[in-house]
């Protein structure tokens, strides 16, 4: 089971849902971090029935996100995604907010709700 991760900053950008031949969608998008004197853009996707949770968010909102971070190899050339399965406005409210105080930064602090299995996608 992959390890999960979360992250909070704002809402950069949104992309639009991808849909392929195979039936396979997915969605993009960037979440600001704060990081000294030059913040950072992170990149996340979310896949299947997960590209409805950004329906709920605004650039510009405050969010946080759980993720799982997926590697695979194609042609000797190595990938990493950052495989959003959970998003809730960092102030308390949308879908799943912590309701347990204040917001953890490090990048290894756990949720306890694990993703599906299912949304295991083979690349």
């Amino acid at each position: 089971m992959a390890q999960t991760f979360e992250l909070e900053g704002t809402l950069k950008h949104v992309y639009d849902v991808q849909t392929f031949a195979s039936g396979f969608s997915k969605r993009e998008f960037v979440v600001e971090v704060p990081d000294g004197k030059y913040p950072q853009m992170i990149k996340f996707e979310c896949v299947k029935d997960k590209t409805s949770m950004l329906d709920s968010v605004r650039v510009g909102d405050a969010v946080k996100v759980a993720f799982d971070i997926r590697g695979s190899e194609y042609k000797e050339r190595f990938y990493v995604n950052l495989n959003a399965w959970k998003l809730s406005k960092a102030d308390g409210g949308g879908s799943g907010g912590n309701e347990g105080g204040g917001y953890n930064s490090s990048l290894d602090a756990q949720f306890d709700n694990e993703p599906d299995a299912s949304d295991d996608i083979p690349f």
